[in-house]
């Protein structure tokens, strides 16, 4: 069944102009909700606001929208005023400039919507996916819509252009407030760490490998409440305890076979190339012993 679209626009660079559409990339919809019912009658509730100052249930045709501008100080508006304070919505994406996209941090990731060619657009807009291909590069644009003006990117994706709706600097923490200790790691630690990474080396991120596991046990669950059974909380076991000593910890991280930490589908796409699966298994023992040879000297 084709997409339906969300959205049309127009993507403009230089005098070139892009009819398209907007399509969600993601399903919000696939997660597990719950909805608030009353305990006596299982029926759903509805959500009422209620005044801070008196306590009485507040309509919706009795609501206005206020801004605080000091401490409990509020400069109301009314519909007319806000619509005045919205950005005109053009739906246009102007693009303003191309960049590598190794110089875009997903730190400013946000949203993602696939864009496909509107009536009369396939011929430019395929130009404009082969140039940002051919040049490694993707486009920062502005994007008027819903009453605000937004920062996206353009970016090729398989054969067509995915759109990604990026953070304002100021919506983006700095780093710097994170405390940091100082530590030194030593070339053995770098070294274990190194051929741990190895160990659990990919060539591709493949999505379809990964299952959400804690959805799929709710739904399982669910579905035996659904069916008239009873559910119980199955005890955790303790896990061991800490390992503080880095190189025990590396050391047992390489003796421990990675499969424990991939998922089943990951097994099998892994197992159905031989050729290029089994070499490294056959290699990582040597030289996992070699450095543990190394390290028991130098100890």
């Amino acid at each position: 069944m084709s997409a339906r679209p969300i959205a049309s626009g127009t993507i403009s660079f230089g005098l070139v102009s892009i009819p398209i559409k907007l399509y969600a990339a993601a399903d919000a919809s696939a997660g597990v909700s719950f909805n608030m019912l009353h305990a006596k009658d299982s029926a759903r509730l509805k959500q009422q606001y209620i005044c801070t100052k008196d306590g009485e249930i507040v309509p919706r045709d009795q609501m206005v929208k206020g801004y605080e501008f000091s401490k409990d100080r509020y400069v109301t508006f009314t519909p007319e005023e806000l619509k005045a304070l919205e950005e005109q919505s053009t739906q246009s994406i102007e693009v303003v400039e191309f960049v590598p996209i190794t110089k875009v941090d997903p730190v400013y990731f946000d949203r993602s919507y696939y864009v496909g060619p509107d009536k009369g657009g396939a011929k430019a807009y395929a130009l404009l996916s082969e140039v940002m291909k051919d040049t490694k590069r993707v486009a920062l644009a502005r994007y008027a819509a819903r009453g605000k003006m937004y920062v996206v990117m353009l970016r090729p994706f398989e054969n067509g252009i995915v759109m990604q709706q990026l953070l304002y600097a100021d919506e983006v923490r700095s780093f710097s407030e994170v405390p940091l200790e100082p530590a030194d790691v030593s070339p053995k630690e770098l070294g274990l760490a190194k051929l741990l990474v190895e160990q659990r080396a990919a060539e591709a991120f493949k999505p379809e490998t990964y299952e959400d596991d804690v959805k799929k046990r709710i739904l399982g669950l669910i579905q035996k409440k659904v069916d008239g059974q009873d559910i119980s909380i199955v005890p955790t076991e303790a896990g061991g305890g800490q390992i503080i000593d880095l190189m025990e910890a590396l050391k047992a991280s390489l003796a421990k076979k990675p499969e424990a930490a991939a998922p089943a589908a990951a097994k099998k796409a892994a197992s159905s190339d031989e050729g290029s699966a089994r070499k490294p298994a056959k290699r990582a023992p040597g030289r996992v012993a070699q450095m543990r040879t190394e390290a028991g000297r130098k100890a």
